[in-house]
């Protein structure tokens, strides 16, 4: 891992895996689920939507950093590595985003 702070946070995120629930907020999600971090995360991107339109700059670093978390820990639960989403974006780069938005048709969300 490199010193990027979102590759610090999912190394701490990791290591709370199977940590005590009652300890660690991070924790307790890991051990609720795929299904609950993954709801989680589509609560804290609605929660950023909304600071964008309504909030202060605060609020919305703050907003944008609680999504964050809460994505690492849906990748932890989920088993990405999250070297294969930097692959994804890196395999993205200078390709316009209506070709690669094209490209991925034929991919099952």
């Amino acid at each position: 891992m490199s010193e990027h702070p979102v590759d610090r946070l999912y190394a701490q995120v990791l290591a709370r895996k199977g940590g005590d629930p009652a300890k660690s907020y991070t924790a307790k999600l890991l051990n609720e689920g795929v299904s609950k971090c993954a709801k989680k995360v589509g609560e804290e991107g609605v929660e950023v939507g909304i600071a964008a339109l309504t909030g202060t700059a605060h609020e919305r670093v703050a907003e944008s950093a609680d999504l964050l978390y809460h994505l690492c820990v849906l990748w932890v639960a989920a088993g990405v590595d999250p070297n294969a989403v930097f692959a994804e974006l890196t395999a993205r780069e200078g390709r316009s985003g209506l070709d690669d938005k094209a490209a991925r048709k034929g991919i099952v969300r």
